[in-house]
C-alpha cells in the first residue's frame, strides 16, 4: 500500500530493482530482491485488478462494448464448469469498414504472459493507405483445430465467405483445416516470410534463399518457370519441399485470387509488437488495451485522410510519383485504340489500359498502375488515377474510417442475467521458474539482427549524408 499510495508506478518497464530502490529513498527501507518482486505483483493487482477479477467482469465488459458500439459482435464461451474456453469480439466500425478495404484477410496468434497463459488470435487487413485495419481478435486456451475452427466459425458471422476473399497465414495446420472447413470458396496464402525462414533453416546458404525469393515475388508465369528450373538444378531436395509446400500457396503467379501486395503476416505481427506491453495484464484490462489502440488509430486516420486533397491515397501518391520518374525513360508506341507496346532497354510490354491489363502483370496483380501503364496513359492523355482500384482511393479510405471506436459507459448497469453469468478462470499448469517474456527468436532474426548496418556515405563536397559529389545540387 505505502508503494501504491507514494509511487504508484507498475507498468511493463518497472522490475524489482525499481520497487526497491524506491522504496528505500522515500521511507529508508531496504529489501531484499524478491520482496520486492512480491511488492510489484501485490501492487499491479490493487492498480489494475487480480487475474481472476478480471475473467468474473467479462460478461458485464462485453454487454457495455456493445452497447457503447452498435453492431459490434461478441462471443464468450465456457465450459460445463462456468471457466473461460474462448473469447471473440469484432467492433462494429471495423465490420463496416471492411467492406471498403480490399478483400484479403491476415490471420495469426500470439502468446499471452499473464497468470493464465492463453492465445491471442489476430485477424487483420489492410487500407488503401498501406495501414493496418484490424478486423477482429480472440482469446483462446492454445493453437489447435479446435480453437482455430472456432475463431473462423466467429468470424464467418461478420465476414462471410467468399470466392474473393483470400486468407493470408503461415503454415500451421490447425489453421488450413479450419479455412478448408468454414471459408472452403476463399483463397488461402501463406506467408512467405516464414517460408524464406524454413529454406534458411533446412537448407542454408543465401544463394538458396534469394532464388525461393525471386520465385515467390516474380510477377510472369515465365520468369517464375525459369527461376524454378535453376533451383531444381541447384538443390533438388529445396525443389521438392517447395512442390510440396504448393505453389498456389507461395507464389504470386500461381495464386488462384487477388491477394494484391500482401504476401506475408507481416501486418499481424506488427499488431503482436503493438500489443507486447499489454500481454500479461488481467484478460479485461487487454481488451481495453487493444480497444484503447483501435481508437487512436481510427481517429488519426480518419483526422488524416480527412486532410487529403488528392483522389488517391496518400501512400499511393507517393508510390505512383517515384513509378513516374522511372516511366519518362520508357517510350511508347500506339498499337490500336486498346494497346499500346512500350518498350525500355530490352524490354518490350504491351498495355491494355481498357482492360487494366499489362504483360509484366505487376498491373493486373496489384490493381495500381505499373511504370508501363504509366506512360501509355500519358501519350493518349487518359488519367491514371482512373487506371488505380476503386479501393485506393482517399474517398474509400475515409469511409473505412467513419465510425468511431467508443469506451465502455462504466457508469451503466448491465442487466442481470447478464451480470450474474458466472465465468472462472480455467486452469492451466504453472511451470517452474521465472515466466519466459520473449518468444525464441527464428535463425533469420537473428541473421537479420545480426547483419551490419549499410554504410552512410558523406558528400565530398557540401559534406552531407544522403547523397554524393555526382548527385549534390550545390553549385561549386
Amino acid at each position: 500500500m505505502l508503494y501504491v499510495d507514494f509511487v504508484g508506478g507498475v507498468d511493463s518497464k518497472i522490475v524489482p530493482k525499481h520497487v526497491g530502490q524506491a522504496l528505500n529513498m522515500r521511507f529508508g527501507a531496504k529489501m531484499d530482491y524478491w520482496k520486492a518482486h512480491k511488492t510489484l505483483l501485490r501492487a499491479r493487482n490493487l492498480i489494475r485488478g487480480s487475474a481472476e477479477s478480471g475473467y468474473s467482469d467479462l460478461p458485464t465488459y462485453l454487454h457495455q462494448i456493445r452497447k457503447a458500439n452498435p453492431g459490434t459482435f461478441t462471443r464468450l464461451e465456457v465450459d460445463e464448469f462456468d471457466r473461460f474456453k474462448y473469447l471473440f469480439l469484432a467492433f462494429g466500425a471495423s465490420i463496416v469498414g471492411f467492406s471498403y478495404m480490399r478483400k484479403v484477410i491476415v490471420v495469426d496468434g500470439t502468446f499471452l504472459s499473464g497468470k493464465y497463459k492463453g492465445t491471442l488470435l489476430l485477424a487483420t487487413a489492410q487500407d488503401g493507405n498501406f495501414q493496418i485495419f484490424p478486423i477482429a481478435y480472440a482469446v483462446v486456451d492454445t493453437e489447435n483445430d479446435d480453437s482455430w475452427e472456432w475463431f473462423f466459425q466467429q468470424l464467418s458471422n461478420v465476414i462471410p465467405d467468399d470466392e474473393e476473399l483470400a486468407i493470408i497465414s503461415d503454415r500451421h495446420i490447425s489453421i488450413g483445416n479450419a479455412i478448408g472447413k468454414v471459408y472452403p470458396k476463399s483463397s488461402r496464402g501463406i506467408c512467405t516470410y516464414h517460408l524464406y525462414k524454413n529454406v534458411l533453416q533446412r537448407y542454408g546458404g543465401g544463394e538458396a534463399f534469394r532464388w525461393v525469393k525471386k520465385a515467390a515475388n516474380a510477377f510472369r508465369m515465365s520468369d517464375f518457370i525459369k527461376i524454378f528450373d535453376e533451383i531444381k538444378g541447384m538443390n533438388p531436395a529445396l525443389h521438392k519441399y517447395l512442390v510440396k509446400a504448393d505453389v498456389r500457396k507461395w507464389a504470386r503467379v500461381h495464386f488462384p485470387g487477388d491477394r494484391y501486395n500482401l504476401t506475408t503476416t507481416n501486418i499481424a505481427e506488427s499488431i503482436n509488437k503493438q500489443i507486447s506491453s499489454s500481454r500479461s495484464l488481467p484478460i479485461v484490462r487487454l481488451l481495453d488495451a487493444i480497444r484503447l489502440m483501435m481508437t487512436r488509430w481510427f481517429a488519426e486516420r480518419r483526422s488524416d485522410a480527412s486532410s487529403v486533397k488528392t483522389t488517391l491515397t496518400r501512400g499511393v501518391e507517393k508510390m505512383l510519383e517515384k513509378r513516374v520518374l522511372y516511366a519518362k525513360t520508357l517510350k511508347v508506341q500506339a498499337i490500336d485504340s486498346r494497346h499500346a507496346q512500350v518498350t525500355g532497354g530490352t524490354s518490350l510490354h504491351v498495355v491494355n489500359l481498357t482492360e487494366r491489363k499489362c504483360t509484366c502483370r505487376r498491373f493486373d496483380i496489384e490493381k495500381l498502375p505499373c511504370v508501363h501503364a504509366l506512360v501509355a496513359a500519358e501519350a493518349s492523355n487518359k488519367c491514371r488515377i482512373a487506371l488505380a482500384h476503386h479501393y485506393f482511393h482517399n474517398n474509400d479510405l475515409c469511409k473505412g474510417y467513419y465510425t468511431s471506436i467508443m469506451p465502455r459507459d462504466d457508469a451503466s448497469d448491465a442487466p442481470e442475467h447478464v451480470a450474474m453469468k458466472l465465468c472462472l478462470p480455467p486452469i492451466v499448469r504453472t511451470p517452474p521458474g521465472r515466466p519466459r517474456k520473449r518468444r525464441f527468436k527464428s535463425a533469420l532474426e537473428k541473421a537479420c539482427d545480426k547483419k551490419r548496418p549499410r554504410k552512410d556515405y558523406t558528400c565530398s563536397r557540401c559534406h552531407q549524408s544522403g547523397h554524393n559529389c555526382k548527385t549534390c545540387k550545390v553549385s561549386i
